[in-house]
């Protein structure tokens, strides 16, 4: 019986849960975990259901962004997540935690705007935003050159270097019906629902694995 409840108990636990004293700084956003300095230069290598692409992040382009971006990265919040929002000849869109106790945390976490230093070009990738000093965790990749962005604010913190093909995969078939952008204001069943919902109602999203600082 002790067994068979242990089951039960794991079967039924979130991922946040079954990982223990390692997961809890997703739960702190104040912790001093999320005060670390990004280095200079750094490249981390995202696993997908599609493969593997990585990216290439220079703080002296978007200090404010690359911090929260390294920082994100090594707290596991992209972990076991799904590419939401994929317009062909636009974006990818992901950055809306698969658990929902964790996005509920990190959804108004706002950081401060930095300064367009790179121009939105193919490859590049920035966070997503409404407004003025509305950056939270939510990151696109431009998959053409949408150098319309740069006057709007969308400030680029380093490119994919490894991998293009890998995004061009990304299943496309859904646009903005998942949830789409933060502007259409219709992210509430991702936030509320988290990889549940998703995979239900939109099974054919490619699979964010896991991301990691090289």
């Amino acid at each position: 019986m002790r067994l068979l409840a242990l089951v039960v108990c794991v079967a039924t636990s979130s991922p946040l849960a079954l990982a223990g004293e390692s997961a809890l700084p997703l739960l702190r956003p104040g912790d001093s975990f999320w005060t670390t300095q990004a280095p200079s230069v750094f490249r981390a290598r995202f696993s997908t259901s599609e493969g593997d692409f990585v990216v290439e992040v220079h703080r002296e382009l978007a200090p404010v962004g690359v911090d929260r971006f390294y920082n994100l990265i090594r707290g596991g919040f992209y972990d076991e997540s799904r590419f939401f929002r994929v317009r062909t000849g636009y974006i990818v869109q992901f950055g809306i935690a698969g658990d929902p106790a964790v996005s509920a945390v990190w959804k108004d976490r706002q950081i401060d705007d930095d300064q367009v230093r790179w121009s939105n070009t193919r490859g590049a990738f920035a966070f997503a935003m409404t407004g003025p000093d509305t950056r939270t965790t939510q990151i696109y990749i431009n998959l053409v050159d949408n150098t319309h962005l740069d006057e709007q604010g969308f400030a680029p913190l380093g490119e994919v270097i490894e991998g293009m093909d890998v995004i061009d995969r990304l299943y496309a078939g859904y646009g903005e019906e998942a949830g789409g952008g933060m502007r259409l204001g219709k992210q509430g069943s991702m936030f509320e629902g988290g990889n549940d919902h998703l995979d239900t109602a939109y099974p054919l999203l490619s699979k964010l694995i896991d991301a990691n600082i090289e």
